[in-house]
This record gives C-alpha cells, structure tokens and sequence, in this order.
C-alpha cells in the first residue's frame, strides 16, 4: 500500500529559533518555508535528502483551538511532548565534537551500544534527538 514517509512533524515553539538550531547548528537544509496565511509551512531534511522533511510546527490553529494549542505549547516547554528525531552519521564522536563546538547541549555523550554508537540531545523546545554510527 505504502512506499515512503516523506514528512514527520516536530512541535516548536519559534519557528525562526528552530531554523537556527536545525540548520545553523545540525547542518539541515531548509526544504520549504512558505505563508499559507493562516500557518507558515517550514521544513528541514537531511541535505541530499529531500524526500524525507521534518515540518517544524507550531502549534495552533488550524490543526488545534488556541486554547488547546496553549495546552500543547506548555507540553512542548516541559519536554513532555514525546517528539524523537534519530539521526545517523559516520561518525558519532565527530558529530559530537563538532555540534559540542556550535554550542549544542548534549543529555548523553557518545556510548558504545549492541547497534553502534550513538548519544542524545534536545533542541531548544524540548524535542528529543539522538544519532547513531551503526555498527558496519
């Protein structure tokens, strides 16, 4: 039935702050970022990758009331949201270095682990966010 997943979507609370995490810190690249009027359409990937974007959302009408938009921003503040990206890179401990240097926050340094190396981070909205160096 299915072939692909082409769009995640990610609650943030500051759509021009989470560009410049994503893109000036992690390196996405910006896929689409358009008015539709009633919401701003902003997605990031991987670069090379554009059939797979992560819409950065924030939260409100017309996909949500604003009261309940309200609720769900106050989830998001307290990282309670559930939002996960996973990421792979070639070279787990290098990414580390390099985004540690940009001023990324990390909650877990690189770990060996049964599948490769991987650790963990949250963007500044409370997203989970973690990548991985498979094991070859």
């Amino acid at each position: 039935m299915f072939n692909a997943i082409t769009h995640s979507a990610m609650y943030v609370l500051d759509q021009d702050e989470a560009l410049d995490f994503y893109v000036g810190k992690l390196g996405l690249e910006v896929n689409t970022d358009v008015d539709l009027g009633f919401m701003r359409w902003l997605t990031v990937n991987v670069p090379g990758h554009p059939e797979r974007q992560i819409l950065l959302e924030r939260p409100g009408p017309p996909a949500m009331s604003e009261e309940t938009a309200e609720q769900v921003r106050e989830l998001v503040t307290k990282g309670a949201m559930g939002g996960w990206l996973i990421f792979t890179t070639d070279d787990c401990r290098s990414t580390y270095e390099t985004l540690l240097g940009k001023g990324v926050e990390f909650t877990e340094e690189p770990t060996e682990r049964p599948y490769g190396i991987d650790c963990g981070l949250r963007d500044p909205f409370g997203n989970r966010i973690r990548f991985t160096q498979p094991k070859a």
